[in-house]
């Protein structure tokens, strides 16, 4: 029977937790990295509706990419949604692991991902981290140019979403240069300005470095936070090379939850 710690193990090869940035809390999350595993479901966020999804499909380990526990638990009180959650997946035997920011440093991970979905080419690190063998984000070029209104249209199509925040003195600027970094990457703008990018795609822009950037006459395109999910495909395509190559037999399933708390009206 395969345990957890095998595909742990596999994964922190190809995303040492080393890669992480300080603080960072990756790793294991909650449960007993030694138990078996026969099923793994991939999600962007751990959250109750998600908790309860895994329970009804049987799944014995959750693999996320946002971390579980970003604030402590100031006491054990079930009647909080968060508590509870905790306690529904001890009750059931459900392990969680997350890999963050050593999935978006590394090469072949979120920020590839996500450079790939807008089929940029020549890409490299945008921001390098303590090695100069990776970085997190990524800058290259597009295929073709490209208007600033004209490539926000086609971030909404490769990302599948309904709307996006749009940050920019000119609307006709030619593009072709685009730097990309996933989740909240608003306080490395000017390390793609530094490599001269046309536009920036981030999430989270905070206001007062919206006004920063347009000041500094670089577009941005806000597609939010939650175009991270594309790792749900991404880990279940990676966890079943492997599932073939090491003969586990585990089932992959990827969360169905959208765990985007904004709507657009």
């Amino acid at each position: 029977m395969t345990k957890i710690i095998d595909l742990v193990n596999q994964f922190e090869v190809f995303a040492p937790k080393s890669m992480a940035e300080i603080g960072d809390p990756v790793g294991l999350q909650l449960g007993d990295i030694n138990n078996t595993v026969t099923k793994v479901m991939t999600t962007l966020d751990v959250r109750p509706e998600v908790v309860q999804e895994a329970i009804n499909k049987n799944v014995d380990f959750i693999f996320a990419h946002h971390p579980l526990i970003f604030r402590p638990a100031k006491n054990l009180d079930t009647t909080n949604p968060q508590n509870k959650m905790y306690a529904d997946l001890l009750s059931h035997n459900i392990t969680v692991y997350a890999a963050h920011t050593n999935l978006d440093n590394v090469t072949g991970g979120m920020n590839d991902w996500l450079a790939s979905r807008l089929k940029l080419q020549e890409t490299i690190p945008l921001v390098y981290t303590n090695s100069s063998d990776y970085g997190m984000g990524r800058i290259g070029n597009l295929t073709s140019p490209m208007t600033v209104i004209e490539f926000s249209e086609y971030c909404k199509k490769q990302f599948n979403i309904s709307g996006l925040r749009l940050i920019s003195n000119d609307l006709t600027q030619s593009i072709k240069r685009v730097a990309v970094l996933g989740g909240d990457g608003g306080k490395f703008y000017h390390e793609a300005i530094k490599q001269q990018a046309d536009v920036y795609v981030t999430g989270d822009v905070y206001y007062h470095t919206a006004h920063d950037m347009l000041a500094e006459g670089l577009s941005v395109i806000d597609p939010g936070h939650h175009v991270e999910s594309i790792c749900k495909a991404q880990l279940k395509r990676l966890f079943g090379e492997w599932n073939l190559e090491n003969n586990w037999q585990i089932e992959i399933i990827e969360s169905d939850i959208n765990t985007d708390p904004f709507q657009f009206i």
